[in-house]
């Protein structure tokens, strides 16, 4: 076996098992149990329990940034861009579930480093800006972006539990009304 394949088996074990019993519930061990190593093994990839969240972290964030903006019109008007962004965003957290619940529970976790909450602000930065600018442009409501943000965002993590809980159908016309409904919550 590859070196490398080793280390993306130890992260893709630590994925599900941060994503299913978080950061403190998830001890080295069972890393190694579930990604078939030796708890030394994941040692020799990643410094401590610490390192490899980290390192999880980015790998993850970096695939969920670069899904969003692979599809997103910049060219397009702001409402395109936000029909863009919700559909990225919500097929990747439903083809991606560990992934989107991963870093949705650890985006502001105190054991992330410094390149890791670099990574999420940059993250951050992408949505303020283009709020910043739809407000300043009177597209949305004047009111600030961070706002705005956790409005679409709360919404979005609540419509894909709703959607995993069995309590909301997963269909184009439930899609179309809450994205809908976010654009009116957002629209000046």
């Amino acid at each position: 076996m590859a070196k490398d394949d080793k280390r993306e088996r130890i992260l893709d074990a630590a994925l599900a098992l941060f994503a299913e019993r978080g950061f403190h519930g998830t001890a080295v061990p069972l890393v190694a149990k579930a990604a078939e190593v030796g708890a030394g093994t994941i040692y020799r990839y990643f410094e401590s329990k610490e390192r490899l969240v980290n390192e999880l972290y980015r790998r993850e964030k970096q695939r969920v940034v670069e899904h969003v903006l692979r599809a997103l019109p910049t060219a397009d008007s702001p409402r395109a861009q936000f029909h863009s962004f919700f559909r990225s965003i919500i097929g990747f957290a439903l083809e991606n579930r560990a992934s989107f619940t991963f870093l949705e529970h650890h985006h502001h976790a105190p054991y992330l480093d410094t390149e890791s909450r670099a990574l999420e602000e940059r993250t951050v930065m992408l949505a303020l800006s283009f709020l910043a600018e739809t407000a300043r442009q009177r597209i949305t409501k004047p009111v600030a972006p961070e706002v705005l943000m956790a409005v679409v965002w709360g919404a979005i993590v609540r419509l894909l539990k709703e959607i995993w809980d069995g309590h909301v159908s997963l269909d184009e016309a439930t899609l179309d009304q809450a994205e809908d409904v976010l654009w009116e919550a957002v629209r000046l």
